[in-house]
């Protein structure tokens, strides 16, 4: 902004003028609260422009020059302002700075609001802005009250809003511009703002459904990833049972083995008690042995001895009878080992005997341990078996009633989804009969233009006649004028007449096109309602199938273990929905088409009423031009 503070002092010095503070000012605070420039009242005319009165008016023309100059360059080169203030500055009164501002304004994107009254713009000037905005695609506000822009400048205006659809306001008031080109300025801005309206009502829908889409994609990826995790925590549940199971198992058979190995060791000892049992035994068949052999011995002896004190003789008896008394002792010894073998024998015995009950007792305790450790592993087993049977007929009975619950379900939504598909097909040929309708009436009012035309052509080459008969005898009774004074009034208080009546019927015909152009729009309003209608009627079925989707979701939380028939049906219901999405782009592509159409004919018909009215102002202006000559 310095740089443009700098050419205006610049082109004051160079002129030899002193350069206004407020100028100065405004163009140092550049931008301004909320991107506004305000060079309002400034008064940048011829008077204000030097210090004294000895400069001549082309320094003042190149000063002003300069500073439109500028101020297109700061259009063409700022992105800031967006509201441009210049009333009362005379800018109309250069043509070459005022083309300069123009294409300064043709190339800017985002200004909105320009005032330019009272600034003497005339008809070419508003060419230049009408050349200027049919390149302009930001401004939305235009004021041009109080200039001299006339006929041909409203003409080039209302031209060139038929391609620009982003200005919705125009002030034109106290500028010479006809009514029926006023009027049919406030139509197209207007169109504009309707276009501007139905434009943004489109976006907000396509934001409302892309937010419910990206909102229905992140409910789902949360709903799977919850899907995921319950079957992750199920997982991890069975594995840990299944761990606490083979805990209790590994319990139960280290039990057992102890048990077995217990059993074992008692066994051995039992072994080792038979094999010493068998050892005394053993020992004891051989003391009896012993015993058997020693009697026998003794018996012979007994015999031997008996034998020989029979064979001796009596003299030998003492020596016999010691010899019986020391066998006698020797027996009697032998009976005494004999009784101690016996007693010790008799002793072990008891001592196996007692081993042997113990032996039994051990055993048979020993057998009822391990058979109760294995009657509480088998019903340990049957018990896990039980519950392994449950929880798989529980899995059986849910994936079963799911499963139908699913198909019911599946079914609802395929009779649904028919249901759709006709109501789909009637809204179509509502459509299709809407627009034979529109095409019906569009050609009834073409006809009916036409016949209009062509009545008017008629009774226009009918006044013609008629008028130029008139000039044939006025020229005839030129050379009478003077004596016939009184008759010339007469006569042309008689055209005054009629060309009252001419413009009482150019009156009635614009009545009949402004009759024609509002039942035109309430035709427009009323299939604009139809698609307002068909809209709320989709947003509902919309919400309700989106109700139904949030209830099936509800349902798919409670099947958490069947993740591979989850897949399938999310798989299902995903397609289901994107035929739904592309359903709604279809129809909302349908709606486009029928706005575009629309607005289409909307142009046409403004622009059918606009060449009728230039006719007709034509027509009227040639009525006029032939009074005045005929008043000649």
């Amino acid at each position: 902004m310095e740089r443009l503070e700098r050419e205006y002092a610049r082109l004051c010095a160079a002129a030899g003028a002193a350069p206004q503070e407020a100028v100065l000012r405004s163009l140092r605070e550049l931008p301004g609260p909320r991107g506004r420039l305000d060079l309002a009242g400034h008064s940048l005319s011829l008077q204000t422009r030097c210090p004294g009165p000895a400069v001549p008016a082309g320094v003042h023309l190149v000063v002003f020059d300069g500073l439109a100059e500028a101020l297109g360059k700061l259009l063409r080169q700022n992105k800031s302002i967006r509201s441009l203030t210049l009333e009362w500055n005379s800018l109309g009164l250069w043509e070459e700075g005022f083309s300069f501002f123009c294409q300064g304004l043709r190339a800017n994107n985002c200004l909105q609001q320009l005032d330019l009254r009272n600034n003497q713009i005339n008809h070419q000037g508003a060419g230049e802005l009408a050349m200027a905005l049919t390149q302009n695609a930001s401004l939305q506000e235009l004021d041009l009250r109080w200039n001299n822009i006339g006929l041909l400048g409203g003409r080039a205006l209302l031209n060139c809003l038929h391609s620009n659809k982003t200005l919705k306001r125009l002030e034109l008031a106290g500028n010479n511009v006809p009514g029926d080109i006023l009027k049919a300025v406030e139509q197209a801005l207007d169109h504009n703002q309707d276009r501007e309206a139905i434009l943004s009502e489109a976006q907000n829908q396509v934001n409302i459904l892309s937010k419910e889409v990206l909102s229905l994609k992140d409910e789902k990826n949360k709903q799977f990833m919850d899907f995921v995790d319950t079957v992750d925590k199920q997982k991890e549940e069975k594995a840990r049972s299944e761990r606490t199971s083979a805990a209790r198992v590994s319990q139960l058979q280290e039990a057992l083995d102890e048990q077995y190995s217990i059993m074992n060791s008692l066994k051995t000892k039992l072994q080792m008690t038979e094999a010493a049992l068998a050892l005394s035994e053993q020992k004891v068949h051989n003391l009896g042995e012993l015993l058997n052999a020693m009697k026998q011995e003794q018996n012979s002896v007994a015999e031997c001895h008996f034998k020989q004190l029979q064979q001796q003789n009596a003299d030998r008896e003492g020596k016999l009878l010691h010899d019986l008394s020391a066998a006698d002792e020797k027996n009697l010894l032998l009976r005494n080992q004999v009784d101690e073998l016996e007693r010790k024998c008799k002793v072990q015995q008891d001592q196996l005997f007692q081993v042997k009950q113990d032996l039994t007792s051990t055993t048979a305790e020993l057998k009822l341990r391990a058979v109760q450790a294995e009657e509480r592993l088998e019903m340990e087993k049957r018990r896990f078996k039980q519950s392994l049977e449950d929880v798989e007929s529980l899995r059986v009975k849910e994936v079963d009633r799911m499963t139908q619950h699913m198909e019911a379900s599946e079914h609802s939504m395929q009779n649904r989804i028919q249901r759709l598909e006709a109501i789909r097909i009637s809204l179509e040929e509502e459509l299709s009969q809407v627009k034979a309708a529109a095409l019906s009436e569009r050609g009834q009012a073409e006809e009916e233009l036409m016949k209009v035309r062509s009545q008017a052509r008629l009774e226009e080459q009918q006044r013609l006649e008629h008028l130029k008969e008139k000039l044939r005898l006025m020229t005839e009774s030129r050379d009478e004028a003077q004596n016939c004074c009184l008759k010339q009034k007469e006569m042309v208080a008689e055209a005054q007449a009629k060309a009252k009546q001419l413009s009482l019927y150019a009156d009635g015909l614009r009545r009949r096109l402004d009759e024609l152009q509002q039942d035109l729009d309430s035709k427009e309003e009323e299939k604009v309602a139809e698609l307002n209608k068909v809209k709320v009627e989709l947003q509902e079925q919309i919400g309700h199938l989106e109700a139904e989707r949030a209830a099936q979701d509800g349902l798919r939380e409670k099947i958490a273990a069947l993740e591979r028939q989850l897949k399938a049906l999310s798989s299902n219901h995903r397609e289901v929905l994107l035929d739904k999405e592309g359903e709604i782009s279809l129809l909302l592509e349908k709606l486009r088409m029928k706005e575009a159409e629309i607005s289409r004919m909307r142009e046409e018909e403004a622009q059918r009423a606009s060449f009728l009215q230039n006719a007709i102002m034509v027509y009227v202006q040639g009525s006029a031009l032939g009074a005045h000559s005929s008043r000649r």
